[in-house]
């Protein structure tokens, strides 16, 4: 049965939320619950916006609850901790990614592979335990289990790292899964936006030979001279195409639009990875014989296990990988939407929302 937010939850918070399928947000008051002995709270001091943030609003997936408060690229500083918590205390500096819960007992989980566990609790939009929809990021404070809350180390910035907790863990997942972090090794990555100039700085910081990917000559100074690619190839162009056959062990594909796969399976070594991230809107359409021939692979991945995603951070603290962003005020929130739909980002926004989210009436 489920409950009430006003009979389980306790504490008032504010935010932005979307309160219907149009996907405008606009000021909402909610309850968050008391700190529970194994929580952590902490005040929210910058969100990211994730692309899914956008198909979310609009219920694009089929599967949001409404009032919906969307954010899951969430860092901030601890103001309280439950009894139980021996990881943290107040005045850390934390993180919060995709989850807040997990069922801690199936094989994924023992396996630290929670991301992947079939009872899988949502920062946003799903129920929690306690039967209250759980509220994401673009709000000024967050109620987190300490297992699913990482540590952020003093060298990163905040606004800079909030997106790691997403498109961070996104690309460096399945780099290390699929083998694809050794030194030497030759690595595609398609599309340079908000994921894969992030892929860029991970695949560069393990030692890889990096090629950036791209329907857009125009991106080639960026890749090159300043995220530091290798290489860059215009995959519109056949005679790039054909120079670049059997080249790379792996691609990291970023891309979330409906793309043709052939000419990137072209471009792998016998026995290559192509690692497909982005969620486009219609099912790819796939030929068998480019994969027999040579052995290839086609692979996925969701963001990280809790572990991995600790790992990631300290990795990217230790390389100084940091998001490039764009840093806006939460009232700018719906024009940052219609930005991010039309690609006008580099190469991801994050709301302020320490100095900038204020109480409604």
């Amino acid at each position: 049965m489920t409950r009430l937010p006003e009979e389980v939850h306790y504490n008032k918070a504010f935010g932005w939320a979307a309160k219907d399928s149009s996907g405008v947000l606009s000021p909402f008051n909610f309850f968050t619950r008391e700190t529970g002995e194994k929580d952590v709270t902490f005040k929210v001091l910058y969100c990211g916006i994730c692309h899914s943030d956008l198909h979310m609003v609009k219920n694009e997936w089929g599967n949001s609850i409404y009032p919906l408060v969307p954010g899951h690229e969430i860092v901030g500083e601890v103001t309280e901790i439950g009894c139980k918590v021996q990881k943290f205390k107040a005045g850390d500096r934390v993180g919060v990614g995709c989850m807040v819960g997990s069922c801690h007992s199936c094989d994924n989980c023992i396996n630290n592979l929670e991301n992947y566990c079939p009872k899988m609790i949502f920062t946003y939009g799903t129920k929690y335990y306690d039967g209250a929809v759980t509220h994401g990021g673009y709000s000024n404070t967050m109620v987190v289990d300490e297992h699913f809350v990482v540590s952020i180390p003093e060298n990163l910035p905040l606004d800079a790292t909030a997106p790691l907790l997403c498109a961070g863990i996104t690309v460096y997942s399945p780099l290390r899964f699929y083998g694809l972090d050794k030194p030497g090794l030759r690595v595609g990555v398609v599309g340079l936006g908000g994921l894969g100039h992030l892929a860029v700085k991970f695949a560069k910081a393990m030692g890889t030979n990096v090629t950036v990917i791209s329907t857009s000559p125009s991106k080639q100074k960026e890749a090159l001279e300043n995220l530091g690619a290798d290489s860059f190839l215009v995959s519109r162009d056949q005679d790039q195409l054909q120079a670049g056959i059997g080249t790379l062990d792996g691609i990291i594909d970023t891309v979330s639009t409906q793309h043709p796969l052939l000419p990137l399976l072209g471009l792998l070594k016998s026995h290559g990875k192509l690692v497909i991230l982005g969620i486009p809107g219609k099912p790819f359409e796939l030929q068998v014989f480019p994969l027999i021939q040579g052995r290839k692979l086609i692979g996925r991945s969701m963001i990280g296990g809790m572990k991995e995603t600790q790992e990631m951070i300290d990795f990217a603290a230790e390389h100084n990988i940091k998001t490039d962003i764009e840093v806006i005020a939460m009232d700018y929130v719906n024009t940052a939407i219609d930005r991010l739909l039309k690609g006008d980002v580099k190469y991801r926004f994050v709301i302020d929302i320490g100095n900038t989210l204020r109480p409604s009436s």
